[in-house]
């Protein structure tokens, strides 16, 4: 089943409040402006989303919305935050991209989404498409292009890439044991 944006809304109001999100006027607003609004919530990220309105902790609260196994409502959270140039909302989404979550893995899709955040000015970012490259995982293998990348990142103060580059760019103090099968070199 799909989840939209809607029925997470009603979901999680039923599971919260124990009263069935129908009853529940979200948005209540008048000429003051919107009494007691959900702020840092799922509930508020979604209410914002279906009224055209972002925050800036936005795709944190995406992350709890991927957590929770609502993955469409997370790839949709980090897909509008995207579309405004939030480089958390790209590297969420790389992720879900990378993982097959709400969706086959897309390990191209993922690469662009960190090389994305990276030409943005984010660490992580960059840190990311290093490892994209260095893996030739989404993008071409290239070693010299991958620790380019991954020196950029430290430079901006990543210390994954510092600890990457002290360890001399071996790819298994930052590759957990859980997904050393994904990164395998497949001959077909």
């Amino acid at each position: 089943m799909k989840v939209t944006l809607k029925t997470a809304i009603m979901a999680i109001t039923l599971a919260g409040t124990g009263v069935f999100a129908e009853e529940r006027e979200s948005h209540v607003s008048d000429e003051f402006g919107t009494k007691n609004p959900e702020e840092l919530s799922l509930i508020g990220a979604l209410d914002r989303l279906q009224h055209g309105e972002w925050h800036p902790m936005t795709s944190a609260i995406g992350y709890g919305a991927a957590k929770a196994g609502m993955h469409d409502v997370a790839r949709e959270i980090f897909a509008d935050s995207t579309n405004r140039g939030n480089v958390q909302g790209m590297t969420w989404l790389s992720w879900m991209e990378d993982n097959g979550l709400a969706g086959l893995e897309n390990p191209e899709a993922a690469a662009y989404w960190d090389r994305r955040a990276m030409e943005l000015g984010s660490e992580i970012g960059a840190f990311n498409f290093g490892l994209d490259v260095l893996r030739g995982r989404g993008v071409p293998f290239d070693r010299a292009l991958g620790e380019a990348t991954i020196r950029k990142a430290a430079k901006m103060g990543s210390p994954e890439a510092q600890h990457l580059i002290d360890h001399d760019f071996d790819l298994d103090v930052v590759t957990p044991d859980a997904d050393e099968w994904k990164y395998e070199k497949r001959l077909f």
